[in-house]
């Protein structure tokens, strides 16, 4: 998900089978463009002053090249060394979420004398922010109090998807003719297009979340191009996208237990218990309230999902989200929990356009049910097992159901012609459970895979753990990777699930309870979808 960080589930309706599409892997038939293409001029926010952006065009549909254009809105930091490494393309995932203003946490994250080696460049991919068309299907969908997301009854079934219906028909309506180029492969060969206006024989790049599947997909498309690449918390292949999100509900489902535990763990702050499992019930009791009345009657129950999906992807949100439930609990004061949902989960127009944009990506990407007994089915089943956001999540990605373009079919991304890749991935990470670090791993000949043992976070470079990001900046500096030696793996044991890792690092603490309540959180800097 984009606002809740981006590769939940799906969720079908009875329609007839999508054609599918299988996409071509050839590169697009451009001329290569000069860096003069692209003129840069000063962008600077207050957080990146250096920022300077350029936009550069690329076929609507890269097997006509010479057709409609759509436009890619691009950043850069540029390198300040002597002697350049040449471009470094960062993507903070999603599918949806905008990259200009990465380019500059990057630049400013990295060690300086990494940094300055490269011309760190953004970008906000087709449809997404500043680039042109923005997609916007259906301004203000996740406007407050949307329907329960558990349908307990066939009323509440069918309102969830008339909505999801609608949703996929207002798509249509407004960007019917270039939906059927919005999948991640179209995506990849822009990236293309941005190193030839760049000038530049190879480029390195950085993605978290779903950025890792699209620097997977370019790889695999130009593994000439590639020189250096970096994938945090990475996207299963294998499974995209309707299983992976199946499988990240049991994982979110497991997150949203461990926070649970914690408020347990620190029952004289929050006067919740001590017990998880009856921390639990209260959580599940508050959703029930909610349901009958909402918070601030903004917060019903879908809303709540909304508010506490963030835990699962970065553990500094807890003590928010703590003192949010306590409150609520012990004190009948809804205002914290309005405040942690106006923080974390209320929609804005960039979100509307995110969510537009993850939906065209993923719906356009692979197959999905189109019979929706088969969605009832699957997301029943593991709502028993996972109850804490498979349905929420059910209906975020329902609209694929009705999708007017059909599916393509995802490449293989496996691939023996590339330098060596690194990559990073969580043992308990929920937006990327860890199986699909391992089968990137084995599926690119040469990678070396860092593990953080035992963290929960999602995005785990330049966030704090030195251990994840000397890897980084060593990679980033010399192009050396870690390897794992016969004894097991770098500074670890190489046991158990890390028996695969080239590196173990220890996860960082976890946090602890404010003394006193703060100001709702801002965004982790690194929590992309």
């Amino acid at each position: 998900m984009q606002k809740r960080a981006a590769v939940l589930i799906a969720a079908g309706a009875v329609m007839a089978s999508a054609v599918t599409a299988a996409p071509s892997t050839a590169e697009p038939r451009t001329t290569e463009p000069q860096a003069a293409a692209l003129t840069w001029k000063a962008c600077a926010t207050k957080q990146y002053p250096k920022l300077q952006c350029a936009t550069v065009r690329a076929p609507l549909d890269h097997e006509d090249p010479r057709g409609e254009q759509v436009t890619l809105a691009l950043s850069r930091i540029p390198h300040t060394a002597k002697t350049s490494q040449g471009p470094l393309l960062v993507n903070p995932g999603g599918p949806g979420a905008s990259g200009l203003d990465m380019a500059g946490f990057v630049a400013a994250s990295l060690p300086a004398k990494v940094a300055a080696q490269y011309d760190i460049i953004g970008f906000d991919p087709r449809g997404v922010g500043a680039s042109k068309p923005s997609l916007d299907c259906k301004p203000g969908y996740f406007a407050p109090v949307r329907p329960d997301s558990l349908p307990r009854d066939v009323d509440t079934e069918r309102t969830n998807l008339t909505r999801a219906a609608s949703f996929a028909r207002a798509c249509d309506d407004k960007y019917g003719a270039l939906l059927r180029h919005m999948g991640t492969v179209s995506a990849a060969k822009d990236l293309d297009v941005i190193r030839q206006a760049l000038g530049a024989e190879k480029i390195s790049y950085f993605g978290y979340s779903y950025g890792t599947y699209l620097g997977a997909v370019y790889a695999k498309l130009f593994p000439q191009r590639v020189r250096r690449a970096v994938l945090d918390s990475v996207v299963d292949p294998q499974a995209v996208w309707y299983q992976a999100n199946l499988a990240q509900d049991l994982a979110f489902d497991a997150r949203h237990k461990a926070f649970l535990a914690w408020v347990a763990r620190h029952d004289a702050t929050y006067r919740l218990g001590t017990d998880p499992a009856k921390v639990e019930a209260r959580w599940y009791a508050m959703r029930a309230a909610l349901a009958k009345a909402p918070a601030a009657g903004k917060v019903g129950p879908a809303e709540l999902e909304d508010t506490y999906l963030p835990g699962g992807y970065y553990n500094g949100y807890w003590p928010a989200l703590a003192e949010a439930f306590s409150a609520y609990v012990n004190e009948k004061d809804t205002a914290p929990l309005a405040e942690a949902y106006a923080s974390l989960a209320a929609s804005d127009p960039t979100d509307d356009n995110g969510y537009s944009v993850y939906a065209a990506v993923q719906c356009r990407d692979a197959a999905w049910p189109r019979d929706w007994s088969v969605w009832h089915r699957d997301n029943w089943a593991v709502h028993a097992k996972a109850p804490f956001s498979t349905w929420n999540n059910a209906w975020y990605n329902a609209p694929c159901a009705f999708w007017p373009v059909g599916s393509s079919t995802p490449p293989d991304i496996a691939n023996d012609a590339l330098p060596p890749v690194l990559l990073f991935q969580a043992t308990e990470d929920a937006a990327t459970p860890y199986g699909g670090g391992l089968t990137v791993h084995r599926a690119l000949r040469g990678s070396s895979l860092v593990v953080e043992e035992g963290g929960g976070n999602h995005a785990i470079t330049l966030a704090g753990n030195a251990c994840l990001d000397g890897h980084l900046a060593r990679y980033l500096e010399t192009g050396q990777v870690p390897r794992a030696t016969t004894g097991g793996a770098d500074k670890g044991t190489g046991t158990g699930t890390t028996a695969d890792a080239d590196a173990v690092c220890a996860a960082t603490p976890e946090p602890k309870p404010r003394t006193t309540r703060a100001a709702a959180p801002l965004p982790h800097p690194a929590h992309r979808g």
